[in-house]
C-alpha cells in the first residue's frame, strides 16, 4: 500500500478515488511509566516509556488505516494525515487518515 502525504504521486494518474480512510486508537500510559518519567523529568532526556507508547500507537492507527484501504480495493492512500488529542488525563487518541485511490 503506498501512502503518501501528497495528492498525487509522480508519474501515476488517480484512476478512481474510493474515499476517506481512517485507523484509531487510545492509549493510556502506565502508572510506572509515570513514575520513571517523572524521575527522567528531573535529570533530563528521552522519556523512552513514552516514546515507545506513542510509537505503538502509531503504527496501530496506520495499519488499521491500511486495512480500511485495502478492504475497499485501493492501492494507495493520498493526503495522509496523522493526529493526536487528549481523550482525558493520562489517555491520548492517535488518528490517521487520508483519501484512499486506485491508481492507474
Amino acid at each position: 500500500m503506498l501512502i503518501c502525504t501528497t495528492h498525487s504521486v509522480a508519474g501515476r494518474e488517480v484512476a478512481e478515488t474510493l474515499g476517506l480512510v481512517r485507523g484509531a486508537t487510545v492509549r493510556a500510559k502506565h502508572v510506572g511509566t509515570d513514575i520513571v518519567a517523572g524521575l527522567r523529568n528531573l535529570v533530563g532526556g528521552e522519556m523512552k516509556g513514552y516514546s515507545s507508547l506513542l510509537a505503538g500507537a502509531r503504527e496501530q492507527a496506520l495499519d488499521r488505516m491500511k486495512a480500511e484501504a485495502s478492504a475497499m480495493g485501493a492501492d494507495a492512500i493520498l493526503g495522509f494525515r496523522m493526529e493526536t488529542s487528549s481523550i482525558m488525563n493520562g489517555a491520548s487518541e492517535i488518528v490517521a487518515y487520508g483519501t484512499a485511490v486506485r491508481l492507474s
